[in-house]
Formats: C-alpha cells, structure tokens, sequence
C-alpha cells in the first residue's frame, strides 16, 4: 500500500556504558510523521532506524530492537534476503548504524504484544504540525494513586490556611487593616468550624467533624 505517512518506534530495552543520565530498561518513545511515498514496509524500516539512531544518540552500546513485522525482523537478523531495491539502502543504513554498537540482536514478537507502537503511530498521525518538524515530547506517567494524593499546597508566610479562622474563633479579633465585608466573610466563614483547645475542626454536612491540618502534617500523613 502506497502513501504511509506514519511511523512508530519504541527503544525498548538498552545496556548504557556511558551516558549516567540514561537508565537501563527504560522506554523512550518517538514518532514520526512522514511526509513523502512509501510503502508499509519502508514505514516500518523509517521507525526501526528512528529508534536505533536514537540508541546511538543516547550512547547505548548494547541494545535490543523489538518489531511485530517478522518481514522486516527477520531480514535484519539476514535470515531472509530481499532484492527489492527500494529496501537495499534501509538495508544497508541498519547495518552501518549497527557496527556502532559492541553488541544488538533484533526480536521479533506478536502484534498483540506490541501494542504501545501502534497507540504512537496514531498519536503521529493525528496531531497537525504542518510548519514544524518537532513537537515536544508527550509526558506520559504511571499512576497508582490518585492525581489529589501526595500535592500539598505551599503555606504563605509560614501560617497554615486556616490561621485566621481558628484566631478569630479564639479571640474574636479580626485581622490587622480587615475591611467590613472581609470581616463579614469571616464571620461567615468561621460558623463553619469547630474549635476545640488548639485542634480546628471543619464542620461536614453529615455533622461530622474533619481536623484541619497544616501542610507539614499533612505532608507527614500522605507519606
């Protein structure tokens, strides 16, 4: 099929002896939009290449390739030949790109199981760029928690959020410069807590009491 104009590819796993910012067994994904004819098979040669040039970049010298097209694995591992002469020079650029590496091995597994490839390929293919070559990376993290979990804002002036509440509540003076209406709100604001010696409880619609915290507790109670 004529006129593919998208390519994938995942640096998968990696040996470094070199670069101590790049971490062994760590995925780096790139996408690639192409913007000329070519066959799928080429697509595929374009993606394999993108990787590994990105493996030389990042001073990998021992590096496995990983691709769910037996066609293109198996004629890298030189198990299949080809006389097709719009591969011949892929051919040849994956050969000069491998002498750059003390060792690599190319696998060939399922579709199935290489299912991230085709979820960049998409993303390529969606995405309108048509004045640049380069976008930046798309940041994609793992979750196990909620996004609410761990993020506690930062306290102005070293006083937790609830400092003038709790003041009020105890001595029922307003703060320094307070206008009328920032006097009302507060009035207002503080018929919502409950205070009980140095411990604010915010009142809950079930009647319930929920303690306020500053953000060092609260930091210590997340962990």
């Amino acid at each position: 099929m004529e006129n593919v104009f998208r390519c994938s590819s995942k640096l998968q796993r990696s040996r470094n002896r070199g670069n101590p910012n790049l971490e062994s067994g760590q995925h780096y994904p790139a996408s690639a939009k192409i913007r000329f004819p070519c066959t799928n098979i080429m697509a595929k040669y374009e993606a394999c290449i993108l990787g590994i040039r990105m493996a030389v970049d990042m001073n990998v010298k021992e590096l496995l390739v990983i691709g769910n097209s037996d066609l293109l694995i198996y004629k890298l591992k030189r198990e299949w030949s080809t006389k097709n002469v719009k591969i011949l020079p892929y051919l040849h650029s994956v050969n000069e790109l491998c002498k750059k590496f003390t060792k690599i091995e190319f696998k060939h597994v399922p579709k199935i199981q290489n299912e991230f490839v085709d979820t960049l390929a998409t993303i390529s293919s969606m995405i309108q760029h048509p004045d640049k070559n380069f976008i930046y990376p798309i940041e994609v993290e793992i979750r196990d928690q909620h996004v609410y979990c761990f993020h506690v804002n930062e306290e102005p002036n070293s006083k937790p959020w609830y400092h003038e509440v709790r003041r009020f509540l105890a001595t029922r003076e307003y703060p320094e410069n307070a206008t009328i209406s920032q006097k009302r709100a507060l009035r207002r604001l503080a018929n919502h807590f409950f205070l009980n010696g140095e411990n604010l409880y915010r009142k809950t619609q079930d009647l319930g009491l929920s303690r306020c915290v500053d953000a060092a507790e609260a930091t210590r109670l997340l962990e």
